[in-house]
């Protein structure tokens, strides 16, 4: 299951991304987050971070860098990397 959603993640990147504007203001940009949690939590809570993420990344949110956590949770993940 896990593969199957990376690589519908990895058709948007490379067939639907590319045609719209940039706007995530996230590092990772949204759609590497996905893989990353899914990769790292599995599919479900993959999916719920993911979609969190998501929902987010709009206009008026303080942008900036949002590592997908070690432990589960949906919020942002405040930790900054190191220097």
């Amino acid at each position: 299951m896990k593969k199957i959603l990376v690589k519908s993640v990895k058709g948007y990147q490379r067939w639907i991304s590319p045609i719209l504007p940039p706007a995530c203001r996230y590092y990772p940009t949204c759609s590497n987050y996905m893989i990353q949690a899914i990769q790292k939590h599995g599919a479900t809570k993959g999916i719920a971070m993911g979609t969190a993420r998501i929902l987010r990344c709009h206009p008026f949110c303080e942008p900036g860098y949002d590592l997908v956590p070690e432990k589960f949770s949906l919020r942002r993940n405040w930790e900054r990397p190191e220097d």
